[in-house]
């Protein structure tokens, strides 16, 4: 029992441990899952902003700005009326909306380490040429209209976000001659800003200090409940007096050991035995020597059994039974003598007993060599066995013809 117990209590250790790992599995996956989501979410804001920003500018066809030491005329903005001089004598030139994109792009590079970048397959600024990443993000754009691209670069603790722009009619004055039509695909804007990786030691700490203090819980408290479960069996198998197997036991062993005799044409001996003049050993000596007897008795039995198959329980008040799984008949024979010489060794006195001063006892036995016969009929013919020995004298043995 003790070892059927300690092989439950490991596959629940087994199963607690993947248990725990599980969870801690889960819960990293979904702490980087929450991550990627927030940086997605953050990185979508910008770029909705920016695109925003850029319709605001390219409905109003373009806006002026005074040209100043960091902004100066586009080159590749081609129209007639790009710069123009107030009457006060203010230069000013026309910010398109690629432009005011890189105006914007350097402050939120100087002041919150955020780059943007727009660009294109085909940027009329040489500029403004994809990077690899962004390269494979536009292909994927044309080529398998995908709606976004993102990856997050663990190395240098980057998130990189591309969507694409769409022609707009607003475009063509500076996109047309570039073979662009109202929604093809131009180019995209990136957006790239550092995210600080998620620390999962943490987590996986945790789950690691919980998952040690189930597996010591489960062996301490496993342990005593195995030590419990194993008492409470041998109390229900065992018989309380004797501390030989109860007639609980000897039933289920019993017809576990019939059944296999059957299934491999094996012989099975059964001995049927009882003290003699029991009665009158308690009513000279009282119950409680009775049961003193009763326990030396079932110990020398117990004793005068060798092999492991082998099992005697107490089948009721002084009666014993004795299992002898692939035991023949002369094998049987040989038992029921040393048991015979085993009680006689004890010298226990008996007053009351009819044919000795000492406590003897009759035997009785059968051994099944495959008639057909049922497992109750056997015990029957034993217990007859037993009865006709006692007719003949007692204190000897008879086997069941």
């Amino acid at each position: 029992m003790q070892v059927q117990g300690k092989r439950h209590l490991f596959v629940i250790i087994f199963l607690w441990i993947v248990l725990i790992s599980g969870l801690a599995w889960w819960n990293v996956s979904q702490t980087k899952q929450f991550d990627l989501e927030k940086d997605l979410q953050t990185a979508r804001s910008f770029f909705d902003i920016m695109v925003t920003t850029r319709e605001w500018n390219a409905l109003l066809g373009g806006v002026y700005v005074q040209v100043a030491d960091d902004i100066q005329p586009n080159p590749y903005l081609e129209i007639s009326d790009r710069d123009v001089v107030t009457t006060d004598g203010v230069a000013l030139t026309k910010i398109n909306p690629a432009y005011m994109t890189r105006l914007i792009a350097e402050i939120a590079r100087q002041n919150e380490n955020i780059n943007f970048h727009i660009t294109s397959l085909k940027p009329i600024r040489p500029e403004n040429v994809a990077e690899p990443w962004e390269t494979d993000a536009l292909i994927l754009f044309e080529e398998n209209n995908q709606e976004e691209y993102y990856k997050y670069n663990a190395s240098d603790q980057v998130f990189y976000y591309m969507a694409p722009l769409i022609t707009e009619e607003s475009c063509l004055k500076c996109h047309q001659k570039q073979g662009y039509r109202v929604g093809d695909i131009r180019g995209g804007i990136s957006v790239s800003f550092p995210t600080q990786a998620t620390r999962f030691w943490p987590t996986i700490g945790s789950y690691l200090i919980i998952g040690s203090i189930g597996v010591f819980l489960f062996i301490i408290f496993g342990a005593q409940l195995i030590s419990l479960i194993s008492q409470l069996r041998e109390q229900t198998i065992i018989d309380s007096l004797t501390l030989i197997n109860n007639r609980r036991h000897l039933d289920s062993y019993y017809h576990q050991e019939f059944l296999r005799a059957q299934r491999t044409n094996s012989p099975l001996s059964i001995i049927m035995c009882d003290v003699d003049n029991f009665k009158a050993y308690n009513d000279f000596y009282g119950h409680k020597t009775g049961d003193t007897c009763l326990m030396d008795i079932a110990h020398a039995l117990k004793d005068g059994i060798r092999r492991s198959g082998d099992t005697v329980a107490r089948y009721g008040g002084d009666e014993f039974v004795i299992i002898l799984p692939e035991t023949p008949l002369d094998g049987v024979r040989t038992v029921v003598e040393l048991l015979r010489e085993k009680i006689e060794a004890l010298e226990i006195p008996h007053k009351g007993n009819e044919i000795s001063n000492y406590v003897t006892m009759t035997f009785g036995f059968v051994t099944y060599n495959g008639e057909n016969i049922s497992e109750n009929d056997l015990l029957e013919k034993a217990d007859q066995a037993m009865y006709r020995s006692k007719r003949a004298g007692r204190g000897g043995s008879v086997i069941d013809e």
